[in-house]
């Protein structure tokens, strides 16, 4: 865990101090010079008992005002202070607005402060979550795979299990390390997708072309604007599009359609498969890693996780438009290029 960088300690006068020390020292500057102009006038220091109080009122109206200025500002400070260390402490729980915030920059301030310590707060649950996740999945095939060789090893030699039982035994071993080789694929897509996004820019019909070679079984189509430079690299698109075609071939479509559409800043991008669709209890969980309808037959769960980290890392979005018996269709937002 790498350590915050450490302020250097030196003294270094409170707010409240400065507030207090300039606000006297203006005030000052006045009496000073009526008594100057009294001694230069009247040949003596003493001042009149109406001068005097005339000072002192300005005197008291001086520290009322450095009074007001330190609780509007140093108070909401201080506050806030307080909260960065509540919510370090207790995490979402201390994620509140302060009483009072003085100032409209302070303000402010907090408001982004609370932003910024929202998004960090989720992001310590999704990957507490996520090690959560990762755990069970390599936890399950690792069992498995210990279980098939513990029993090749123990077989007995007077009554040895017959070929076709080790056989068995050794497909599933083979079967459970193809799973953790693809988890572990996915994994790695998943951490680059997370990454600050590299540079560079493809097209729709670049991609598409990728995709009708790599999926043999889908006809991949494209029409609109399929020619409009995003701003996202050649490998980074094809991933997200792989993951969906993959999702596609694999629940029976034969199509896939891509349709472009150039806006002001963004590239709007359907993509609609033929297959057979997503049940309604499962839509809103689609975009959470390692939920898979597919689990028995090696699916991970991963795919459209990967395509909305990717795409989120370089400013693009994805959303599941419709769904229904004889297809998906969703809809990713893609920054143009400039």
């Amino acid at each position: 865990m790498t350590r915050a960088p450490r302020i250097r300690r030196k003294w270094r006068p409170t707010l409240a101090l400065i507030v207090y020390s300039v606000l006297l020292a203006v005030m000052a500057l006045p009496g000073t010079i009526l008594i100057w102009f009294r001694a230069v006038e009247n040949d003596t220091d003493t001042l009149a008992a109406t001068e005097a109080g005339a000072l002192v009122i300005a005197l008291v109206f001086t520290l009322g005002v450095a009074y007001v200025l330190t609780r509007s500002v140093t108070g909401p400070i201080e506050a806030l202070i307080g909260r960065t260390e509540e919510i370090a402490r207790g995490g979402r729980a201390a994620l509140k607005p302060l009483e009072r915030y003085g100032t409209r920059e302070i303000a402010t301030l907090s408001q982004s402060f609370l932003d910024l310590a929202s998004e960090l707060v989720d992001r310590s649950d999704y990957v507490h979550s996520f090690a959560a996740h990762v755990c069970h999945e390599l936890k399950s095939p690792l069992t498995a795979i210990r279980g098939a060789a513990e029993l090749l090893i123990d077989d007995d030699t007077e009554a040895p299990m017959s070929r076709a039982q080790s056989r068995r035994f050794l497909e599933n071993i083979l079967a459970d390390a193809e799973r953790l080789d693809r988890l572990l694929v996915r994994l790695r897509e998943l951490a680059r997708a997370e990454l600050p996004a590299m540079k560079g820019q493809t097209t729709v019909a670049e991609v598409a072309a990728e995709l009708s070679r790599r999926f043999r079984g889908l006809e991949v189509t494209s029409s609109g604007d399929v020619e409009t430079p995003i701003a996202l690299p050649r490998e980074a698109l094809a991933i997200a599009l792989a993951n969906i075609a993959e999702n596609a071939d694999q629940h029976g479509a034969s199509r896939l359609g891509l349709a472009a559409s150039c806006g002001e800043r963004t590239l709007a991008l359907f993509v609609v498969d033929d297959g057979a669709g997503i049940a309604e209890g499962n839509r809103d969980l689609i975009f959470q890693p390692f939920f898979s309808t597919r689990r028995e037959s090696g699916g991970t769960g991963m795919g459209l996780a990967i395509t909305q980290a990717m795409l989120a890392s370089h400013g693009g979005a994805i959303r599941l438009v419709d769904t229904n018996s004889r297809g998906t269709r969703f809809e990713l937002v893609l920054p143009i290029a400039t």
